[in-house]
């Protein structure tokens, strides 16, 4: 009897490098300068904060086309990820240096991320296996990524800013809230990932926990 070899959605993009995915996240990367220039040249808080909010919350969008038009590619692996985390970091900087947002909150979220990153690439050069996010992590790195524009355009002159304010508190407390318990709870799955990893001959892949 012949067996035929079943193609999988992952093995289809392989090594490509020119996927609508990868194409989405490199204009999201791109879309960077034009957001710092809104923000600190041209003065445009509620511009920023648009385009910010636009970048953020497209997040699931390049890889809900990977998955189902089935374009995961190598290259997307890595650099969806890499990208997400530039964008929250440049954002979330950003913001902080304009004063639009409380410095303690910008500093809670910043040390978090830099934690994760650290985190991360240690495990991944201790041969740790992968890692997946939890629902916490990706519910507060959401609410997160809609706080900050919020908190942004909260200090433009906007009729509603007062308003936008009190909403970027509302989503962003729980964000915080959600991120550092993930941050938490990612503690014994390293653990265990470190463990499956040492103990299996293959190359692992680490994720990178939102």
């Amino acid at each position: 009897m012949r067996h035929e070899q079943a193609s999988t959605p992952s093995a289809e993009g392989g090594d490509r490098i020119f996927t609508l995915p990868n194409v989405i996240t490199g204009v999201r990367l791109c879309l960077l300068p034009v957001f710092w220039w809104l923000l600190f040249d041209q003065e445009d808080r509620l511009g920023a904060a648009l385009l910010l909010l636009t970048l953020g919350t497209t997040d699931f969008l390049d890889g809900y086309i990977a998955r189902r038009f089935h374009q995961i590619s190598n290259l997307g692996k890595v650099l969806d990820p890499v990208a997400d985390r530039v964008l929250f970091f440049v954002g979330v900087t950003a913001i902080w240096i304009d004063g639009s947002v409380a410095g303690w909150f910008a500093a809670a979220v910043l040390v978090r991320e830099v934690l994760v990153a650290v985190a991360t690439i240690a495990l991944a050069a201790l041969g740790a296996a992968r890692i997946d996010v939890t629902w916490f992590g990706k519910a507060g790195t959401f609410c997160l990524m809609v706080a900050f524009p919020f908190f942004l355009a909260g200090a433009s002159s906007v009729q509603w800013a007062s308003q936008v304010t009190t909403a970027a508190w509302l989503i962003g407390l729980p964000g915080l809230g959600l991120s550092w318990l993930a941050t938490a709870l990612y503690v014994p799955l390293a653990r265990r990932a470190l463990r499956e990893g040492r103990s299996a001959p293959s190359t692992p892949q680490v994720s990178s926990p939102s």
